[in-house]
């Protein structure tokens, strides 16, 4: 599993610098400001119910107060003084009297407000402690019923609660405090807190606590995606040079511009001066081939018209069909500057002509190698198939004491086996044969000062045919090598 997760990252995050660096800015940002968020929410919700708890106090102390006042005076005067109140405008409380508990609907339940009437209730319990229970809940102004018959506090008129228990055009909860003075009669007072909104107060959600919170993360995330998109563009540039350089489309690109962090720049600099030397390196090879390849036709001309002076026809056709390959080699030279493979056309290609001087060579060289005519052909470029079979036959009798070429045919396609009568090639070596300058441990001392195996050319000039290379070891000692080829 811990090996599978950076893959599963690296298939999940963008590929590209710029949407690598904007999600990690992005999702920094956001971390942080959800870390501040949860920090302030905190902070502020610690202030919230400190002010809570000292506003909750002092309305229980003026509430307990009042509760004295009317218990004091005479059953007969506290409706008069009530509606005297109610014409003055009011108090701090709205008050009424009643001759039961009015039942009240209560706000959904909220921590603040539940600990602003457990501060009440205690507070009025320490003041006045002989008092009979206080019932004690918030209300919302529409639905706050204020007398035993029913009354609402929007059947009120409004010169009694306007400036008591009604805010506009926000509405406020309302506290509610209900308690049996004595037997048969109940005081009833409502008031506002001193802060009326303390609960919206201490919601950190708010919508324009959200709205300024998002205008403020839209505006860094803006920077941000202007800074990155700054930093990357320059980086979009030298992409660009070095893919033109690398497919020979040099002089299509423009010249990479010294502009932008003293980073890029240095970077521009010395990508330049790469690619001034490697340009020059090129030129100068080339040079060096065309120099080369003019200077060998001199002697390949004065060796053909010499090869007309052989007796021997047998011979002069040998002496000629080389000097012809060699020809063809010195006039691909300067193609082989870039590729891998001399440039021909496809032609048809006699296995058994092919073939045959190749094993004529070997057998001249002392070695004994092993052939019979197939009669068959296919469609090849024949230097290069020669030299891939040429390659495959040289190890087979450098490792192994003698060859054996086979050809035949197979369902839509020829097969060229070339097998050796040496120890073979061990399991775990199979793998490594087709890399550069690779030796067998048997061969090493042996070819100390080669070069390798050659294997990873032979097998492009076969796959370039549209054909395969296989190896195998043969059941009875030695090394099978394969060519599929398409009839």
């Amino acid at each position: 599993m811990p090996r599978r997760l950076p893959a599963l990252l690296d298939k999940l995050l963008p590929q590209s610098l710029l949407g690598r660096l904007t999600l990690v800015m992005v999702a920094g940002l956001l971390v942080t400001q959800l870390a501040a968020s949860i920090i302030w929410a905190t902070q502020l919700r610690a202030k919230s119910q400190v002010e809570a708890q000292s506003a909750s106090q002092y309305v229980a102390h003026s509430a307990s107060g009042a509760i004295r006042f009317f218990r004091s005076l005479p059953a007969n005067y506290r409706l008069l003084l009530i509606q005297q109140l109610r014409e003055m405008g009011g108090t701090r409380f709205f008050v009424n009297l009643n001759r039961a508990y009015v039942p009240v609907t209560q706000i959904a339940g909220h921590p603040l407000a539940r600990s602003v009437i457990d501060t009440v209730g205690a507070t009025l319990k320490s003041d006045l402690p002989h008092s009979p229970a206080f019932h004690l809940a918030f209300a919302w102004p529409d639905q706050l019923v204020v007398s035993e018959n029913d009354v609402h506090l929007s059947d009120l008129p409004d010169a009694w609660v306007q400036h008591i228990l009604l805010l506009q055009p926000d509405p406020a909860p309302i506290l509610v405090i209900q308690t049996e003075i004595e037997p048969g009669n109940w005081l009833y007072m409502a008031a506002l807190m001193p802060n009326p909104y303390f609960l919206s107060t201490n919601d950190p959600l708010a919508w324009d606590r959200l709205a300024l919170q998002g205008l403020s993360l839209a505006a860094v995330l803006l920077l941000c995606l202007l800074v990155v998109r700054w930093i990357t563009r320059p980086l979009a540039a030298l992409s660009e040079a070095a893919a033109a350089f690398g497919n020979g489309q040099d002089d299509r690109a423009p010249p990479l511009p010294e502009t932008g962090s003293r980073e890029f720049i240095n970077t521009a600099r010395a990508f330049s001066a790469m690619r001034e030397r490697i340009q020059r390196y090129i030129e100068d090879r080339d040079r060096l081939f065309i120099s080369i390849s003019h200077d060998l036709r001199t002697p390949i001309t004065r060796l053909k018209l010499r090869s007309e002076l052989l007796d021997d026809e047998a011979l002069r056709n040998e002496f000629e069909e080389d000097l012809d390959e060699l020809d063809m080699m010195v006039k691909g030279a300067l193609q082989c500057v870039k590729d891998s493979d001399i440039h021909e056309n496809p032609a048809e290609v006699k296995l058994d002509a092919l073939l045959g001087r190749l094993v004529r060579s070997a057998r001249l060289a002392g070695h004994e190698v092993g052939y019979r005519d197939s009669g068959l052909s296919v469609r090849a470029k024949p230097l290069a198939l020669k030299r891939a079979i040429g390659n495959l036959l040289d190890n087979a009798l450098f490792y192994g004491d003698r060859a054996e070429i086979d050809v035949r045919g197979e369902p839509g396609a020829v097969a060229i086996t070339v097998r050796d009568h040496g120890p073979g090639v061990p399991e775990e070596a199979f793998a490594s044969l087709f890399e550069p300058y690779v030796r067998l441990e048997h061969g090493r001392e042996q070819n100390d000062g080669g070069m390798g195996l050659g294997l990873g050319i032979a097998r492009s000039i076969i796959e370039s045919h549209g054909g395969e290379l296989i190896l195998e070891n043969h059941r009875e000692g030695g090394l099978n090598a394969t060519i599929r080829l398409p009839a």
